[in-house]
Formats: structure tokens, C-alpha cells, sequence
């Protein structure tokens, strides 16, 4: 899912400038200014044929609605969508993502959906557990309903593996701790391969003329590092915040730092790449496809994309252990919004009462693109996935065992963002301690505190 910036959790500094900026030439915002007409967006060309199914199916169940479905690029969307709500014609309805929701409540810009889900008797216990409190704001009101859900895992290149004599079972089995780094730091060292032949566990390696990394890189993480880092530091039992709608922020705690000094320490060894030649340009999915990493921690809604790489055999291991004695992985899901100032609530709701529902998201299911929320929906994903060749066991594990950590809900988002991203590339680009965290987390409490 290049056309999501490979991160459609991860988001970053960007936001700031999508929720402030006008952006031009997008065409297509127009909210919809009749009865029977639900104008719907969302991002992800490889869902809107789903979607599409699913606006089928609620047409032919609804005769007096049609429902208009346009897509846009993660790097227009947002934009296109502020640009909609500042000139009143933003869509009905929106895919809507957690670290942009609580602008928009406190804009009153989406509707608070309770009154509907009471009239109706919306059955909120359907989801995956804990995915429908994400979108329960600080006021008590619910703002979405859990359409999909998503968790991290390591893809790696099953031949290399092979030829470095690490087996499918050791890879399931990979431990961490920030010392050393575990089994895990392990097996990177002997993925990696200079361009001698020499491993990163071999007399003689050479980390300054690597041709293949053992793990990928793709940016510094910003403050959330969902697929970066986020894995391993909630593995040492640390929590960026205390729960949804705290007021401080946890990066000066020593747990975090020594798990990012850890990681950064991978790039001094040559086991991952620097930086500047991780970001310049070639998304870390397609430098994997082309056999420059070894391995890649990423999430579930970039399975087809891995999978999908000619010549390369792709299999998946769930996180390391870590020092807690369990794995762990960041939750998260997207929801579906109500924009404050349609002209058919009632039909917009419906719309959106359907998106949460069995009916679409077996649809969804059906595609085997990403896990929807509804527990029986996620069944048949994963028959589906395994009908590709592909097992999902490594992400639905936590799950099952009960290790995810619900991405972190704040306000001022985006002013956090702007203040981590940079704060964490320099740190990664080594022009920082890591140290210096502890003065961007005061930074950042500040924010909440305003």
C-alpha cells in the first residue's frame, strides 16, 4: 500500500501541515446537498473494491441511496478533506484516523454518533475487544465504530533465512532485550551481509560496504514508531502515555531510551541502514522487494504488498519477546466519521451503521486486504489470506494472547508530531544523545498542559 506512505498509522509531522493548509487542485470535495445522496472518501485504493461491494449491496438494501465513493492518495487526503470542511463541502462521510479525530471533535467538525447507536441498539460488543474505546473521545461521546484493525510483525525473506541457517521455527521464537539485543539482534547480525559475502557474525565483515541489511529502516519513527521501535519498547513493559486522553507523555523514561539507543545501535553496527539512505526515497517495503533487507517490521495492512514482490519468498514471525517476558504490538483500527455539516444525517449514518456491520466487513474479509473488526469477519480473513499462501498467525497471535497496547490518543497531535519527528531524527542520525529526549519530552508535556 505504497500510496498510503507505507504508514497509514504512522503519521507524522505532516499532519500539522494537512490540518492548517488549504490544499488546491484536489477537486472532488463536495459534501452532499440532497436527500438520498452519501458522498463517502477514503484513502486506500486497495479497499475500494471492497467498498465498493459493500455500496452495492446497501443500495440494493437501501433503493432511495446511492453512495458516491471517491479515493484519495494519503498525501492529498487530509488536505482535501480540511480544505472540504473550511468551505462546508466536505464528504458525508470519511475513513477517519485516531491521531486526527480529537482536532476534528474539538472543532466540531464530526458528529458524536451515540444518540444514533442508542435509537438503533447498536451492538458495540461485536469488535475485537478494545477497539471501539479508541474512538470514545474525553467528553464520553463516541465518534466512530471499529471498521478494521491492524498489528506489526516481521516479514522476512524466507530464502535468506534459509541460507544463513535460520529456521522458521527460531524465527518464531526470537527473544529482545535492550543489553544486547537478544536472539533477535542475533539473527539481524547474520542476515546481514557485506559485499564480500562476509555476515554481520563473521570475522572481517565490513559494515561501511553492506549489500544486504538484516533490517530494514524506513524513518525514525516520530513519537509513536509503530512499525520503527514500538514493538520492542512496549516489550519492556514502558507505555508512551497512561491511557487515552492523558495529559503527559513517557520519553524520558529510561526504558524508552535505552530501547532507542538499542535500535539506533544497529545502524553503528552496520545491521541497519543510516538514515539519510533509509529515507531517500525507495519505501522500505520496496527495498526489501528488491533484496536489500533481510527482514522488515511492518504492519498488517502491508501484507499484499510484501507478498506480493516477484522472486522474493515472503514469510512472517510474530515480534521478539522481550524483557517482560512477552511480545507486544501497537492496536490500532479506522473508523468511519459523520461530517458535522452534511445535509443527510440520517442517511449518512446508515451508511456508516453498515461499514461497522457483519454484512460489509465479511465483504471486506472476502479481499483479504486488511483484518476487519468484526471478530466473525476476521475468521474468514484469515481463510482468505491462507487461500493466498499466506498465514496471518504472526499478527492475530497478540490477539489471541492478549499483547497489544492501544495506539496513544491525545490532543495537539500534530504539534507533538512536529516536535518528535525532528527530535528523533536526530537522534537516528546520531546529531543527538539520546539523552536529549528527555528535553523533547518536557517540550511535548508542555503542549497538553497549554
Amino acid at each position: 500500500m505504497r500510496n498510503l506512505r507505507n504508514s497509514r498509522r504512522a503519521v507524522g509531522a505532516g499532519i500539522a501541515a494537512c490540518l492548517t493548509a488549504a490544499l488546491t487542485g484536489c477537486g472532488g470535495a463536495t459534501g452532499s446537498e440532497q436527500d438520498g445522496r452519501i458522498t463517502y472518501w477514503l484513502w486506500d485504493a486497495n479497499q475500494l473494491p471492497a467498498y465498493k461491494d459493500c455500496a452495492a449491496d446497501f443500495e440494493k438494501k437501501n433503493p432511495d441511496l446511492k453512495v458516491k465513493i471517491e479515493q484519495y492518495g494519503w498525501d492529498d487526503y487530509w488536505g482535501a478533506l480540511t480544505t472540504g470542511m473550511v468551505s462546508g463541502k466536505a464528504p458525508d462521510v470519511f475513513t477517519n484516523h485516531v491521531n486526527y479525530y480529537p482536532t476534528f471533535v474539538n472543532k466540531n467538525q464530526i458528529l458524536p454518533l451515540d444518540d444514533f447507536i442508542k435509537k438503533d441498539k447498536v451492538d458495540t460488543s461485536i469488535y475485537q475487544p478494545g477497539l471501539a474505546d479508541l474512538w470514545v473521545g474525553k467528553d464520553n461521546k463516541r465518534y466512530g465504530l471499529p471498521k478494521d484493525w491492524d498489528t506489526v510483525a516481521i516479514f522476512y525473506n524466507k530464502k535468506m533465512a534459509e541460507k544463513a541457517g535460520v529456521s522458521a521455527s527460531q524465527m518464531a521464537e526470537l527473544t529482545w532485550n535492550p543489553k544486547d539485543g537478544g536472539s533477535f539482534e542475533k539473527t539481524i547480525a547474520r542476515l546481514t551481509v557485506d559485499k564480500n559475502g562476509k555476515r554481520g557474525d563473521e570475522a572481517g565483515f565490513d559494515k561501511n560496504r553492506v549489500e544486504v541489511y538484516g533490517l530494514g529502516l524506513e524513518n525514525a519513527g516520530g513519537g509513536i514508531g509503530q512499525t520503527q521501535w514500538s514493538m520492542y519498547a512496549l516489550a519492556t513493559g514502558w507505555k508512551p502515555t497512561k491511557g487515552p486522553w492523558a495529559d503527559t507523555y513517557h520519553y524520558d523514561d529510561p526504558r524508552f531510551q535505552e530501547t532507542v539507543q538499542w535500535w539506533r545501535g544497529l545502524i553503528k553496527k552496520g545491521y541497519m541502514p543510516p538514515l539519510k539512505v533509509a529515507a531517500s526515497g525507495v519505501s522500505v517495503n520496496d527495498a526489501y522487494g528488491a533484496g536489500k533487507y533481510a527482514m522488515s517490521t511492518n504492519g498488517s495492512w502491508m501484507i499484499n504488498s510484501y507478498f506480493g514482490y516477484k522472486g522474493v519468498d515472503t514469510a512472517v514471525a510474530p515480534t521478539p519477546i522481550g524483557p517482560n517476558g512477552k511480545r507486544a504490538t501497537m492496536f490500532n483500527g479506522l473508523s468511519d466519521a459523520i461530517y458535522s455539516g452534511t445535509q443527510n444525517r440520517e442517511a449518512s449514518w446508515k451508511w456508516v451503521k453498515y461499514l461497522a456491520s457483519a454484512d460489509c466487513q465479511k465483504r471486506v474479509a472476502e479481499r483479504a486486504v486488511v483484518f476487519p473488526a468484526v471478530e466473525e469477519a476476521t475468521d474468514i480473513a484469515k481463510k482468505k489470506f491462507a487461500e493466498k499462501g499466506v498465514d496471518i498467525t504472526a499478527f492475530t497471535t497478540h490477539v489471541d494472547a492478549g499483547t497489544t497496547h492501544l495506539y496513544p490518543i491525545t490532543d495537539r497531535a500534530a504539534d507533538i508530531s512536529a516536535v518528535m519527528e525532528p527530535a528523533m531524527e536526530k537522534v537516528m542520525g546520531f546529531d543527538a544523545d539520546v539523552t536529549s529526549l528527555t528535553q523533547t519530552n518536557k517540550e511535548v508535556n508542555a503542549l497538553l498542559q497549554d
